[in-house]
């Protein structure tokens, strides 16, 4: 039996103002919050509410059969509370119907597990935290910025004991094999990998009402036939995009809501389930593992991290956010830590990206600026305010590489002092050993006996042993002495 597991992602971030309409050094505010108002009510109004709506009436139309799962930072949470408060009502009465799971991502869709990894623990579990207060649900299932993943990321979504991921199946990480299947990570085995099946995704997300495209029209029926076509042992249909596909990408007069709406239905007359994420890995077992050395993504055509660290602009933002992030954990500004997590958003070094070609014609359609020397500028000027910032409130005399350096030289100290500590542990426990063991009834003759006089010491004694011992040997000598005389 088949299951389609359907994942939406939402994501807002919060459009900078152009640095040439503040003060820089004395206005900290960085955001054009008209933008931001226009941007995320528009979308709403077009798209989340009459989406979040349809996959209301869906759940109760097939009996809660159809099931759906959210990626929403908590960034994006924060402009709907504080713009569209009426569609997070729409979302915790989803969440209230049982069929709605939501993900564990970073706080503010971040690039923090390439580069930071303290930060990214950090943001992991603050937003885990607000969705958890906001939904009543704690996630179980991980899924990462843009579906960045490699086996160091893994490791530590592992080890904060996520069961379960969702990345990309990307065609040079799995070859020959089929993202249609449960898999592990090679490098840590416990955890279950939920791979995008990008061409079925995309068939929806972009080609939709496309009337070049050979398929179109796309009716439900036809696309669920394509999933009941696949090879039987092919169980498990990873459908992952963004959730303004549904009203925005594709609007409502393409038919797109009527598209999902028909979908449960022919679903089950093939015999295919709607699961979440966390039913599929706790029924499913993994067919094999995968090993993924270099971060891959569901960005362009390349599926790695070139979209947000291709070039030497975005790598300069990148790692001049990131070196002050240490003190930026250290303080309880309240407000330097909010500006923190938005200039985090990998959007802004997505509108830096210099591709060309479809991929590039991607970035530019999403970018608010004129180009990405002029998304750079813009971008550097505001760290560079913020950056200001945090030195006020952490003066450091040396630079933030010498920082970073001599931070990492603190940590490795006290790892190696935590290793000394244990070796000096196992030590004392074996000379205890010891003790209760060859040389226990000394251990207790010396514990039970009273403390005595100075004079009265065995010590004291000894000597005088061994003074008696050493007269009968003269005492020998004399006699021979007095016979030879004779």
């Amino acid at each position: 039996m088949k299951a389609i597991c359907l994942y939406f992602q939402i994501h807002q971030p919060f459009r900078l103002k152009n640095y040439r309409f503040f003060d820089i050094g004395n206005d900290h505010y960085y955001y054009d919050d008209f933008a931001n108002d226009d941007i995320i009510t528009r979308i709403a109004e077009r798209s989340y509410m009459p989406a979040a709506r349809t996959l209301l009436e869906m759940i109760r139309d097939n009996g809660k059969k159809f099931k759906v799962a959210f990626s929403i930072s908590g960034t994006a949470l924060e402009q709907f509370e504080q713009y569209v408060p009426e569609f997070i009502d729409v979302l915790k009465e989803l969440a209230s119907t049982g069929c709605v799971e939501f993900l564990s991502e970073t706080y503010a869709h971040s690039l923090s597990s390439l580069v930071d990894p303290d930060e990214f623990i950090e943001q992991v579990q603050v937003h885990d935290e607000k969705i958890e207060q906001m939904f009543g649900q704690k996630p179980k299932v991980f899924r990462n910025t843009e579906l960045i993943y490699n086996d160091d990321i893994a490791a530590m979504v592992a080890s904060m004991g996520f069961k379960g991921a969702i990345t990309e199946g990307a065609k040079h990480i799995l070859g020959w094999k089929s993202p249609n299947y449960l898999y592990k990570s090679a490098a840590a085995p416990k955890l279950k990998l939920l791979l995008k099946n990008s061409k079925l995704s995309d068939d929806i997300s972009f080609r939709f009402s496309n009337p070049d495209w050979a398929a179109y029209p796309l009716t439900a029926d036809k696309y669920i036939g394509w999933i009941s076509n696949l090879p039987e042992e092919e169980q498990l249909i990873n459908l992952f995009m963004n959730f303004e596909t549904l009203g925005e990408l594709q609007p409502r007069e393409t038919g797109i809501f009527e598209f999902m709406k028909a979908l449960p239905r022919f679903a089950m007359e093939n015999g295919i389930l709607f699961m979440t994420p966390s039913e599929v890995v706790s029924k499913m077992r993994a067919v094999g593992e995968l090993s993924v050395l270099h971060p891959i993504s569901w960005a362009d055509e390349a599926r790695d991290t070139s979209a947000w660290m291709g070039n030497i602009m975005q790598d300069e933002a990148v790692h001049k956010l990131y070196s002050v992030g240490e003190r930026v954990r250290m303080c309880d500004d309240r407000r330097l830590k909010q500006d923190w997590y938005y200039l985090q958003a990998s959007d802004h070094f997505f509108y830096m990206s210099t591709k060309h070609a479809d991929d590039g014609s991607v970035h530019s359609h999403y970018s608010p600026y004129d180009s990405p020397y002029a998304a750079f500028t813009n971008y550097m000027n505001v760290l560079s305010d913020f950056m200001t910032r945090v030195e006020e409130q952490y003066p450091s005399e040396i630079g933030n590489e010498e920082l970073n350096s001599l931070l990492l030289t603190i940590r490795n100290q006290e790892k190696e002092i935590e290793a000394l500590n244990r070796e000096v542990t196992l030590l004392h426990t074996n000379i205890d050993k010891d003790l209760t063991g060859d040389f226990a009834p000394v251990a207790a003759e010396v514990k039970a006996e009273p403390e005595a006089e100075p004079e009265k010491k065995p010590a004291k004694k000894a000597p005088a042993k061994k003074a008696a011992t050493k007269k009968a040997p003269s005492k020998k000598a004399t006699a021979k002495k007095t016979a030879a005389k004779k």
